[in-house]
C-alpha cells in the first residue's frame, strides 16, 4: 500500500499545503470516515486535531458523503462533489468513491480544527 497525499486547509488563514505521508503513517487513516475528526499525532503533527473532508482514489474518482463503505458505485447526483450540473435541476449517473477511507484512497482532504504548537505552513 502506498502513503496518501494529505491535503491539509487552514480555514483561518485561507491557505492549503500538501504533505506526503508514508505507509506506516497512513495506517492511522484507514477506517476513518467524511466528517469524522482525526488526532494529528499519528500522522506526525502532534497537538493538531483535523476534519476529514473528503478525499479522490486512484484513478481521481471524489469521496461522497453518503455512500457509506469503501466502495465504489455509479449513482444518480445533481450536485457536488462528482458533478457539477450545468442546468439547474440537472442530475446524472456518476462513479463516486464511498465515505471511507481505504488503501485505494491517494489523496485524503483534512481541515484544521485544533492547533498544536508546531506551525504546518512556513513563511
Amino acid at each position: 500500500m502506498p502513503g496518501f497525499k494529505l491535503v491539509i486547509s487552514d480555514p483561518e488563514k485561507g491557505r492549503t499545503v500538501q504533505v506526503d505521508v508514508d505507509e506506516a503513517k497512513s495506517r492511522a487513516l484507514l477506517g476513518a470516515r467524511i466528517g469524522q475528526k482525526i488526532d494529528g499525532g499519528p500522522l506526525g503533527f502532534s497537538g493538531y486535531e483535523f476534519l476529514l473532508t473528503g478525499g479522490s482514489d486512484k484513478d481521481g474518482f471524489p469521496m461522497r458523503k453518503g455512500v457509506h463503505g469503501p466502495v465504489r458505485k455509479r449513482i444518480l447526483i445533481g450536485s457536488k462533489p462528482g458533478y457539477h450540473p450545468p442546468y439547474k435541476g440537472q442530475r446524472r449517473m456518476k462513479m463516486v468513491r464511498g465515505d471511507t477511507i481505504s488503501e485505494d484512497i491517494a489523496q485524503v482532504n483534512l481541515k484544521i480544527v485544533k492547533r498544536g504548537a508546531k506551525e504546518i505552513f512556513e513563511g
